[in-house]
């Protein structure tokens, strides 16, 4: 088979451009953390695990209800600080479909 594939040029181009395009869409995965910070403020800094920031990804606060309570978008560093709310809620990192973080808030760090 594979004699045949390299007498084709476009159809082996084609296909190696493929994988290779594969294997950099799982390499590249949303990441998030956020940590409490002075004066009750929380801090969330985003990005992607090929290293990559993540300035104007949205990044909202939600409440158990589903209500945004925060609604935002990093920075041009890549974080957003934020009032920790006096309601129970969570942190939504949304960079697009399949690109999505979900923290609750018992799970943000103290400073």
């Amino acid at each position: 088979m594979s004699s045949r594939l390299f007498k084709q040029p476009a159809l082996a181009a084609g296909l190696f451009a493929l994988i290779g395009f594969c294997g950099q869409a799982l390499a590249h995965n949303p990441m998030c953390e956020c940590k409490a910070v002075e004066d009750g403020q929380i801090r969330c800094t985003g990005g992607f695990s090929d290293g990559s920031g993540a300035p104007g990804v949205t990044l909202d606060v939600i409440g158990y209800d589903e209500t945004i309570l925060v609604p935002g978008k990093l920075g041009a560093d890549s974080t957003m600080t934020f009032k920790r709310p006096d309601s129970e809620f969570y942190v939504l990192f949304d960079a697009g479909p399949g690109h999505i973080v979900e923290i609750d808030q018992a799970d943000i760090e103290a400073p």
